[in-house]
């Protein structure tokens, strides 16, 4: 199942803006803001698909019947980028567990590039509710490589897969790949164009140099 957010008129696309714009994104700390401030719209949009149980709670004035969502929830992200983007949404799903996964590209000759993991930080996933998310959904495959390597934890019983821009070739890959049963694809936008280099066009460029800084 795919949830494209960015095609129904609501303020998350004037966080996303402000993204995207080459000036405004100057601002580090406006924007690692934005990543987190879209991190709690897409919590607040996936707690709509749990499922949730009836609880009584006494109040001053009586017992009050309130639905509250059952699921265990793992947040898991890709370092460094991810960092404020998962914040967004552990702020909303305050109680949950939280995995973190080192993930870099090592480029080659050329244009030719890997995809390298470093440590992977994790609790019990099984049976639980994986939110795996990164800022882009670029070619997918590191997605999809950070995803099979959160199962040496255990088999979750859902996994929502959030990105804020998604390149189309990213998206089909992981149809591919994921359980279309077991699985939601989550995002703000979907940019047709990536480069040798997998990055979208026109995307932002680098989210975690814009939030931290250049690397050396």
């Amino acid at each position: 199942m795919l949830r494209i957010l960015g095609d129904h008129n609501s303020i998350i696309n004037n966080f996303l803006l402000q993204m995207r714009d080459v000036n405004l994104q100057q601002d580090r700390m406006r924007f690692r803001r934005n990543l987190e401030r879209i991190g709690e719209i897409f919590a607040y949009e996936i707690s709509k698909a749990l499922t949730y149980k009836n609880y009584e709670v006494t109040t001053p004035l009586g017992v009050a019947r309130v639905p509250v969502y059952e699921e265990n929830i793992v947040l898991a992200t890709l370092l460094r980028s991810g960092l404020p983007f998962q914040q967004g949404i552990l702020n909303y799903f305050d109680q949950a567990e939280s995995a973190f996964i080192s993930a870099y590209r090592r480029f080659e000759e050329g244009d030719e590039f890997k995809i390298s993991f470093g440590n992977i930080t994790s609790p019990d996933i099984n049976n639980k509710t994986l939110i795996l998310s990164d800022p882009m959904l670029a070619s997918g495959s590191s997605m999809y490589m950070a995803y099979k390597a959160l199962l040496d934890k255990g088999k979750p019983q859902h996994t929502h897969i959030v990105s804020i821009i998604a390149s189309e070739e990213g998206v089909n890959y992981l149809k591919k790949h994921l359980s279309t049963k077991n699985s939601t694809i989550w995002t703000v936008a979907i940019d047709n164009e990536l480069t040798v280099k997998s990055y979208i066009v026109p995307g932002l460029g680098d989210a975690g140099d814009l939030a931290y800084g250049h690397k050396a």
